[in-house]
């Protein structure tokens, strides 16, 4: 069983940055594709990016490409979400999730989830 936390959300201003991080309880975490995820009030989880175990590969979501990044620290078992040029329309709470081979957009194939960390951008 992989346990996941986020951190790091918050409430920022428009135009603003955050780095959300996702931190594994599994010690196996480098074989582990991960992909961050939001879900805004009254809408579908959706996705926002993801990253493969050696983090040779990513992928985002259009809304997210240019101002989000993506990135692992397999020695530290930690996932990042870097997001710049925050929008009013990022708000949502974010989640992480884990799973030991898919790394793909689709939020039904991941299998470990976190709890989510909200993140409020006011305009």
């Amino acid at each position: 069983q992989v346990q996941l936390v986020e951190s790091g959300g918050g409430l920022v201003q428009a135009g603003d940055s955050l780095r959300l991080s996702c931190v594994a309880s599994e010690r196996t975490f480098s074989s582990y594709a991960m992909g961050w995820f939001r879900q805004a009030p009254g809408k579908e989880r959706e996705f926002v990016a993801s990253i493969n175990w050696s983090g040779g590969s990513t992928s985002y979501a259009d809304s997210g490409k240019g101002r989000f990044a993506i990135s692992r620290d397999n020695t530290k078992n930690t996932v990042y979400l870097q997001m710049n040029s925050l929008k009013p329309e990022d708000t949502a709470v974010y989640y992480c999730a884990a799973d030991s081979w898919y790394s793909g957009a689709r939020a039904s194939m991941y299998r470990y989830w976190g709890q989510g960390t909200q993140v409020t951008v006011s305009s």
